[in-house]
């Protein structure tokens, strides 16, 4: 009489592939990785820097986003609290050194999206908030707006088909309405709206030249 193994051969498939000591579909999860600290934060600073242009403040926030995310990975280890802490501390020494080196600028920042923001039609209102938002100090934001603020208001009223550019009836109220909500002065918005296109499509040309 022979003895025999119990196998379970005639479960699902399912039920044998839980069964297998080394089942190559199970779940694995990711090592921790080692707490940051300033070398491996200016790294990450360097890598962010190389694809997007950004501001001292924008920076800090991406490498403590970074901390935070590594932070919650290894929530339940010795210390994590006090690590993260400490790789925060350093954010600042990491952002000095890369303004040192020139490859953190705000003021060039400040300008390079004034002009861009201006030529898209933005006002100057609009865009002094869009670089306070970035971490732009308001008298610099203020510092670096273009000068003007008629030819953005013809862009915006290109793109809307308004003033000079108008395809429909006159609504003149609707047309200084979408300037205004804009964020362009009164007088401004009057003088775009009443600009014939001729002139309207040369000023543009020359702006962006």
């Amino acid at each position: 009489m022979h003895e025999h193994t119990a196998v379970c051969r005639h479960g699902p498939a399912w039920h044998r592939r839980r069964m297998s000591p080394a089942n190559p579909s199970s779940p694995r999860v990711p090592p921790i990785r080692p707490a940051p600290d300033a070398a491996s934060l200016h790294e990450a600073a360097l890598n962010y820097l190389a694809r997007y242009a950004t501001t001292e403040a924008g920076l800090r926030q991406v490498l403590h986003r970074r901390i935070d995310a590594w932070a919650r990975q290894a929530a339940g280890e010795d210390d994590v609290r006090e690590r993260a802490s400490a790789a925060k501390a350093s954010v600042g020494g990491v952002i000095a050194r890369l303004v040192e080196l020139g490859l953190l600028n705000d003021a060039a920042f400040a300008e390079t999206r004034a002009r861009g923001l201006a030529l898209s039609g933005r006002s100057h209102r609009a865009i002094a908030a869009r670089l306070m938002a970035k971490g732009i100090a308001p008298e610099h934001a203020r510092a670096v707006l273009p000068e003007g603020e008629l030819v953005s208001a013809l862009i915006l009223a290109r793109k809307r088909r308004i003033g000079p550019f108008r395809i429909a009836a006159a609504d003149h109220n609707r047309e200084l309405g979408v300037l205004a909500r804009a964020g362009f002065p009164r007088d401004v918005a009057m003088r775009a709206l009443a600009m014939p296109a001729e002139e309207a499509e040369a000023a543009i040309r020359e702006a962006r030249a």
